[in-house]
């Protein structure tokens, strides 16, 4: 827009790096806070309003929140290739807040199961909007040298919609009922309607000369993408923050960086030689998966989002069951994990950038190993009463630790794989770049995990128990820690651990 243009009305705090982020992290928030709220209230709604059997009650709440997952599979790519082609992200972001709504009002007055499925198809339709583009907007934002930290922050802050919203929805609905619980819900959209309207991304903020925003954080970093979509580092360094004159430095441990040397991160792996075929042209995203480290990210965010589901499946059921716990207490219990993901999920991020992906997902996933076992202890009633339960809170506790810490590895992971084929194609990916395409991707996979995890969960629960349950998925990570290990940012070098003590003596 040239000089004659008038700037809009609070152009600079509305393009501030910081409310950018914070309505993309309040966007997310609002998809895992409705998510959430019914966690904790549906069984009892299935059974009080609806008429349910007891018996199918797990059933009917594992299949509640496996069909909201189930729409994001779905949605998310779509959502991705619309948003990469669209001159500006605001207006597909805005658009799933429509689907949000009728499916509030939905779950709100339905009094029948069709109805329900319905609501949480729209709510899964609505996620994949918001997590495709919202995360694309936050890269487009902060680069990829703050993109850990930023995404760790961000996924402290909105773990408290995830994992707090179980505990208000059973104190609401113990309390006031139906409408308290949706009444909480219709101000939460409120609010998210409010900042996706106001907001203006870098991009759109940049063609005012009145009044000229970097497009990242950092005032250094003035040279955006063009062709491509990636961005060159301050002070001689890429986008992954590498040390290019330092092989000895330019290791894992840098943030969003593979081993220097390693032929999996040789510029020709990531080069298109070849005339790709309609469908890669269509969707062009789709060329970065030869990559095995993509692949690999992928399944992180996975086996994230299926541990994630494990825990909103099973807590409250296993809590009316071994604690007699109504609504409200075992919403409450969600506490023991909220605290200790709201304080790490920052640290994670750091570690992330600081340490390197690879760090941060076999650390993450292999310390879930042991606290995931732990967790039968309450099952085999070693104490009873009162200690029984703060045995259960504790053992929640510790894992609340290790979800905070698996975050952000999935996300800075392919977010690097993605801009190291960008820069090596310049203007394959079009102007934007493939990110929100990526994030729809990423988004699949973590909504494919959030469905499979209540079916196993469930199925496991009722076959072979809660505990045994728990093993199961503590063999699940301890195989998800061995494949990050030997792929995640690049193959192992005999010289890891030392590197890595030198790293965090600096």
């Amino acid at each position: 827009m040239g000089s004659g243009t008038s700037p809009p009305l609070g152009l600079r705090w509305r393009s501030n790096t910081f409310f950018i982020i914070a309505t993309v992290a309040i966007g997310l928030f609002t998809d895992l806070f409705l998510y959430g709220l019914v966690v904790p209230v549906l069984p009892f709604m299935l059974r009080s309003r609806l008429a349910i059997p007891e018996h199918q009650i797990q059933t009917y709440v594992s299949d509640l929140l496996a069909v909201y997952a189930a729409a994001s599979v779905v949605s998310s790519v779509p959502a991705g290739w619309v948003a990469d082609r669209a001159s500006s992200r605001q207006a597909p972001f805005l658009s799933g807040l429509a689907a949000l709504l009728a499916a509030t009002v939905m779950l709100a007055f339905g009094r029948t199961i069709p109805v329900l499925y319905v609501a949480r198809v729209l709510q899964g339709i609505s996620a994949a909007v918001v997590w495709s583009i919202g995360l694309a907007m936050v890269l487009d934002t902060v680069g990829p040298d703050n993109l850990g930290k930023t995404i760790g922050s961000v996924f402290s802050f909105i773990s408290i919609g995830q994992l707090m919203a179980p505990v208000i929805g059973g104190i609401l609905y113990d309390t006031v009922g139906y409408e308290g619980v949706f009444g909480v819900g219709a101000g939460v959209l409120a609010l998210d309607l409010f900042m996706r309207l106001f907001v203006i991304e870098k991009k759109i903020a940049a063609q005012y000369e009145e009044s000229p925003v970097p497009v990242h954080q950092n005032e250094e970093e003035e040279e955006t993408r063009r062709d491509y979509g990636t961005i060159s580092g301050a002070n001689g360094q890429d986008e992954s923050g590498s040390h290019d004159n330092d092989p000895e430095e330019a290791i894992e441990s840098d943030s969003l960086l593979p081993n220097a040397g390693d032929d999996d991160d040789d510029e020709m792996i990531y080069k298109i030689n070849y005339e790709p075929n309609r469908i890669v042209r269509a969707i062009p995203i789709l060329v970065c998966f030869r990559s095995p480290r993509l692949l690999v990210g992928f399944g992180l965010a996975f086996v994230q989002a299926t541990l994630l589901a494990v825990f909103d499946a099973t807590v409250p059921t296993e809590a009316q069951s071994l604690f007699n716990f109504t609504s409200l207490k075992a919403g409450l219990l969600f506490i023991a994990l909220d605290v200790p993901y709201l304080v790490m999920g920052p640290v994670g991020g750091w570690a992330v950038d600081r340490y390197g992906t690879k760090f941060a997902a076999v650390a993450g996933f292999g310390y879930l190993v042991p606290v995931l076992v732990l967790l039968r202890l309450p099952s085999d009633h070693l104490l009873s009463g009162t200690s029984n339960i703060i045995l259960y809170c504790a053992m929640l506790a510790l894992n609340g630790v290790g979800l905070a810490i698996i975050g952000s590895p999935s996300m800075v992971e392919t977010s690097f794989v993605v801009m190291k084929f960008d820069k090596a194609n310049p203007g394959f990916f079009g102007a934007n770049g493939p990110y929100a395409q990526l994030y729809g991707f990423n988004s699949l996979c973590f909504c494919a995990g959030l469905t499979v995890g209540p079916i196993v969960s469930g199925a496991l629960r009722d076959g072979i128990g809660y505990g045994n349950m728990n093993l199961v998925f503590a063999i699940v990570t301890a195989i998800t820690a061995t494949t990050a290990y030997f792929v995640t940012g690049g193959r192992p070098r005999a010289n890891f651990i030392r590197r890595l003590t030198r790293r965090s003596a600096t």
